[in-house]
């Protein structure tokens, strides 16, 4: 037998490799998504100015400010929180190589099941990551604190806060990756908690 071939069937029978692999590209598609909805939806919000029948209402100026930037909502998104500073020109090179990877898996799942992909999803989830970090540091410090009258005057070590998205990215990878012990710990504190609410 072929050795491509033999290493192929292995990877699909081998029951350790074949959840791994699974795994790995089911987590890596759902964080791409979670990076996707940032994105998309930090300057929609900055445009949102209320809610109608079909859900939030976007200014008429969100079109003009926003969506003319490219005809892709998500990289006129980008460019968007390009020029307020928040991402530079290589995060845009970043997300389109996790976009890129993003694609190949969720298009060719059976071809990498057994061959692998080209690029190592492990390697792109740290700019993943980060960049999620990145837009979310960038949107607490430059839109909810300055606009949250609670704030005024108060004293912030931006380098202590976590956004929201990053924690459920911790959870998400710790759940799903970490140990037995880990990947128990949060579910088994929850159930002491609503223990505790009854």
């Amino acid at each position: 037998m072929e050795e491509k071939v033999k290493q192929a069937w292995e990877n699909f029978l081998d029951p350790a490799k074949l959840r791994a692999s699974l795994i790995v590209s089911s987590l890596f598609i759902t964080s791409y998504e979670i990076l996707k909805e940032t994105i998309i939806s930090r300057p929609r919000d900055l445009f949102t100015n209320g809610f109608d029948e079909n859900g939030d209402s976007t200014d008429p100026k969100y079109n003009q400010v926003v969506l003319s930037l490219n005809k892709s909502p998500i990289y006129a998104s980008l460019e968007w929180l390009k020029e307020m500073g928040a991402i530079n020109e290589n995060d845009i090179s970043i997300f389109t190589k996790i976009k890129s990877l993003r694609n190949e898996i969720a298009h060719e799942m059976p071809e990498i099941i057994f061959k692998g992909t080209t690029t190592n999803p492990i390697s792109l989830f740290t700019n993943l990551i980060e960049l999620i970090d990145k837009i979310e540091g960038w949107w607490i410090r430059e839109v909810e604190i300055p606009t949250d009258p609670d704030l005024f005057d108060q004293e912030i070590d931006y380098e202590k806060i976590v956004p929201g998205k990053i924690m459920t990215m911790r959870l998400l990878l710790d759940i799903a990756l970490g140990s037995e012990k880990e990947s128990e710990f949060y579910y088994n504190e929850f159930l002491k908690h609503a223990e505790k609410t009854k």
